[in-house]
């Protein structure tokens, strides 16, 4: 029997959400059925509901969930009913290319199955988030939440947190590595965190004058008004890895000549086309680059949650209910948000 599930909706592009019915899968013999205690709020979602990307509506956002396990499948054995799980945005995958064979399920050849906007690759059943009161997921796609770890503050970690992680553990950020966040918003401070945590010495390059104080607060060591020619020339050469959290087009240009030689430059906010264009002399002429990244795989998610427990690194978050999801949408446009929205979803029972 399927599950007759509430949550909330986008019924067409830029509609605002409302409460909507739908159904879930009858529970396999490798699934796990979960609870939704908490949900973040992402900038995907926005896209999505916007119609940004290619949408199918209705659409039930949300990919950053924490639960409790309700029941599991016969076959399900790292999980137990009452364990605290997570759901990021991937809860399926072909299990069988290169990409899924080296724990790169998010680069799965044949396709991820999103959390939602998808189809379910067993049945074909639509996929919908975590803007609602439960979901089934199969058990190599649910997470252990260490204990001890705040649950309502681990929300983003499974978006924003391994977005940044993952690129900072594929370029090797260690102690004393020398690392720049572009830009402190949801994923520029989980940046911060995790790569001081991890024990670089940590620079924002942010536009804005007054974020200094915030930015040192969550780690920062340098904080570079990338606006400024002068702070800007003050650091030409230093740095081993930026992370470019930068959600819209923006010129990357000027980072480049912050690089140390052989140091990149990873874009993780920003899926479109770069203008002005990229100057490849000073690639060429020092084994710079230009680099994108996108979440991570489970092994290494789990990896990054596990890191967070024993740092006790968690996202900066305001709670909201979920009948305040439109307001947070326009707030989250103009950056309203010490750095992260997360819904309690025991509103959605008002």
């Amino acid at each position: 029997m399927t599950m007759k599930i509430l949550g909330y909706a986008a019924k067409a592009s830029k509609a605002p959400l409302e409460p909507y019915r739908f159904e879930r899968r009858e529970p396999r013999s490798d699934d796990v059925v979960i609870e939704i205690l908490y949900c973040g709020v992402c900038h995907s979602d926005l896209h999505h509901v916007n119609g940004d990307w290619s949408t199918n509506y209705p659409v039930v956002p949300g990919h950053e969930i924490i639960g409790r396990v309700t029941s599991v499948g016969k076959d399900v054995k790292k999980f137990k009913v009452g364990d605290h799980v997570g759901v990021g945005c991937m809860v399926d995958s072909c299990q069988h290319c290169n990409s899924c064979k080296h724990d790169l399920e998010q680069y799965c050849e044949n396709g991820a199955t999103l959390t939602y906007n998808s189809l379910d690759r067993h049945d074909h059943m639509p996929t919908f988030g975590g803007y609602s009161e439960k979901i089934v997921v199969s058990d190599k796609f649910v997470l252990h939440i260490p204990d001890g770890l705040d649950l309502k503050s681990a929300a983003p970690l499974l978006c924003a947190g391994i977005t940044t992680w993952s690129p900072l553990r594929h370029w090797n950020v260690k102690k004393g590595s020398n690392v720049a966040v572009v830009g402190l918003g949801g994923l520029g401070h989980m940046a911060i965190k995790l790569a001081k945590g991890l024990g670089a010495h940590v620079t924002l390059f942010t536009r804005s004058p007054g974020k200094e104080a915030d930015a040192r607060r969550l780690g920062a060591d340098e904080i570079v008004l990338s606006t400024d020619p002068a702070q800007m020339k003050a650091v030409k050469n230093k740095f081993e890895l930026i992370v470019d959290t930068v959600p819209y087009n923006h010129d990357v240009n000027p980072y480049i000549s912050t690089l140390a030689t052989s140091g990149t430059i990873v874009l993780v906010g920003y899926l479109g086309e770069l203008t002005p264009t990229v100057n490849g002399g000073p690639l060429v002429t020092a084994r710079k680059a230009v680099a994108g990244s996108m979440i991570g795989g489970i092994k290494e998610t789990q990896e990054m949650l596990d890191f967070c427990g024993k740092h006790g690194i968690t996202s900066d978050v305001e709670m909201i209910n979920i009948q305040d999801i439109n307001t947070a949408y326009k707030r989250m446009l103009k950056s309203d948000v010490k750095y992260r929205f997360v819904i309690d979803m025991a509103s959605l029972k008002k």
